[in-house]
């Protein structure tokens, strides 16, 4: 709901492209910094109990916006919803990891994933038509902070793995011990770079497509529609991640191929003037983004430890808050200079860079395989 909610409440108060951007990546600044000491904190006291205590968090910042009007108000509950959603989902993705590995894995981040899209669909669709019906955003923030609190209570149904802790050290979960992974573990080099690229995707498309369709002058309800369209692709296909991987030929294959969909959908983007066109480039996107992630998930479960899994989860939700961050800023700057064709064909551009790069370090981890073998 605040993919469509923040930009135009934003709008409501008269921000500028880079003021714009400055309200979106806030959301993404204590995710940055915070991320990997949390890892060690679910690592210690297990999955359940960190998530309830993440939809707490969220619940304050989303109130702190409705008690607080304006930037103060808007940047500081952005600043605790971010910190909020971090630890939620990384309490989830902890948990989750711990259940298999192969393609069962695969299955099951493919429903996780499934999931997550599914709140990405309905809740641009409500905000939408709340803010088409209420002439605003209004009293939304204190839905939004309603609905936080009854995903945290979801959480007292979870069991077994999801109550418990293992004793960890810094060594295992800190800085230190994540600056040595990614320096020696292809593993983790090639999911940290599939991260970086599909959040970058996902990060410009989310935080500038609405402002882009308000300067097409199409309404709210529309705006939700065209936003909720990405998830809608990504959530549909999910459930089918590991058919998609043997029909392609592995995972290597179906990842360059799910960031080369992005990077042409995003390109492309700024030069669409209608609603068709729109919606067929959000579809590309929805297939890349789709696909990207679960992979970037299933690989780094499957590179390191289980003592280890919590704090590399969270070094990798550490560059995709970090991507989050900078993407909205760089993406105003462009904006503010060469508008939106240029803004998302400098995007796209980017994200075929990376898949660029991402084909090297393959390549260099089947080598590594294959000489271990």
């Amino acid at each position: 709901m605040l993919l469509v909610t923040v930009p135009v409440y934003g709008l409501e108060l008269g921000a500028s492209p880079l003021m714009l951007g400055v309200i979106l990546s806030s959301q993404y600044l204590l995710p940055f910094l915070l991320a990997i000491p949390l890892g060690g904190v679910v690592a210690r006291h297990g999955g359940r109990i960190t998530l309830m205590v993440g939809a707490l968090v969220m619940a304050a910042g989303l109130l702190l916006m409705q008690i607080l009007p304006g930037y103060y108000g808007l940047i500081g509950g952005q600043l605790l919803i971010g910190l909020a959603q971090l630890q939620m989902v990384l309490s989830a993705q902890t948990i989750i990891s711990s259940l298999a590995t192969g393609s069962r894995l695969e299955g099951y981040f493919g429903w996780y994933s499934t999931w997550l899209s599914g709140g990405q669909v309905i809740g641009p669709l409500l905000a939408g038509a709340w803010i088409h019906w209420a002439d605003g955003v209004n009293n939304l923030f204190l839905v939004m902070a309603g609905i936080a609190l009854l995903g945290g209570g979801a959480g007292l149904a979870l069991t077994g793995g999801a109550n418990q802790g293992m004793a960890v050290t810094s060594k295992q979960t800190g800085f230190r011990a994540q600056a040595l992974l990614i320096r020696r573990n292809t593993g983790v080099q090639v999911s940290i770079a599939i991260t970086v690229a599909g959040m970058f995707a996902l990060g410009v498309y989310g935080s500038y497509m609405p402002v882009y369709l308000d300067s097409l002058k199409m309404s709210a309800v529309m705006i939700g529609v065209l936003v909720s369209l990405r998830s809608a692709t990504s959530m549909v296909i999910r459930p089918f991640i590991p058919r998609i991987i043997g029909s392609v030929g592995g995972r290597e294959k179906a990842t360059i191929l799910a960031l080369g969909v992005s990077s042409v959908g995003l390109a492309c983007m700024g030069f669409a003037g209608n609603v068709p066109a729109i919606a067929l480039l959000s579809i590309l996107v929805g297939l890349g983004g789709g696909l990207t992630q679960p992979l970037s998930m299933v690989v780094l479960a499957e590179s390191v430890g289980r003592e280890q899994r919590s704090g590399a989860l969270g070094m990798r939700l550490m560059a995709n808050r970090a991507i989050h961050f900078l993407a909205p800023l760089v993406f105003g700057a462009i904006l503010g200079l060469g508008g939106f064709g240029l803004s998302f064909g400098v995007s796209g551009v980017f994200v075929a860079l990376v898949a660029v790069l991402l084909l090297r370090l393959q390549a260099r981890r089947a080598a590594f395989e294959s000489r271990d073998s």
